[in-house]
């Protein structure tokens, strides 16, 4: 039996566009019933049928997906260009102080769950680990919203539970980004100026 790769990997970088100069990509397409247009991050970094007008893929990126091709989903994110290098990271991995989510001020400068103060308040048991950080950070996304307010037991029952109600987070991303917002806490222990000037802009 023939089994078929379904890729859906994520990479992060200070900076997207450092890594593209050195590997060949082609943009990844997005179809929707109005328009076809690039992808936000994603790449193809293997052969797949090419437009050259719009300089992009000339396939969906769902349905290239299903036919086997290949696609990174290459993303900018600011906090690691205050990374010096990967001791340093490794450092800022450590366990933080997860008391320090209940200020206000420096809860509101996270990235990711920043702007998710009042559904914090919201929420009936500490986050006191990278798993119930993970948990909160799919309970702010559309189709797991409805668990808010239950106990961690209970929202781990139907958390990573997959279905078509509204947008929601793999446990592989929530953890992930989990471990990213441990990272800025860690940096703003650091150095409480760690805060992006613009809105940190999400990637499709």
């Amino acid at each position: 039996m023939t089994k078929r790769f379904v890729s859906d990997v994520d990479i992060d970088f200070g900076e997207r566009d450092d890594i593209l100069q050195h590997i060949v990509t082609t943009p990844a397409a997005i179809r929707t019933t109005k328009q076809t247009r690039r992808h936000n991050s994603g790449v193809h970094v293997t052969d797949i049928p090419y437009d050259p007008v719009e300089d992009m893929a000339a396939i969906d990126y769902n349905i290239a997906e299903k036919r086997g091709y290949v696609k990174l989903d290459l993303l900018n994110v600011w906090i690691y260009k205050l990374v010096r290098d990967e001791r340093h990271l490794v450092e800022l991995m450590r366990e933080p102080d997860w008391s320090r989510l209940q200020d206000r001020e420096l809860f509101e400068k996270l990235i990711q769950i920043g702007g998710q103060w009042n559904t914090l308040q919201q929420v009936n048991e500490p986050i006191n680990s990278i798993p119930r950080l993970a948990m909160f950070i799919s309970l702010i996304r559309p189709g797991k919203k409805h668990l808010i307010g239950n106990t961690w037991r209970e929202i781990a029952e139907t958390i990573w539970d997959r279905d078509d109600e509204g947008y929601s987070f793999k446990r592989s991303h929530a953890v992930a980004y989990a471990q990213l917002v441990v990272v800025h806490m860690n940096l703003l222990e650091e150095n409480p100026d760690a805060v992006q000037t613009t809105a940190f802009a999400s990637q499709e």
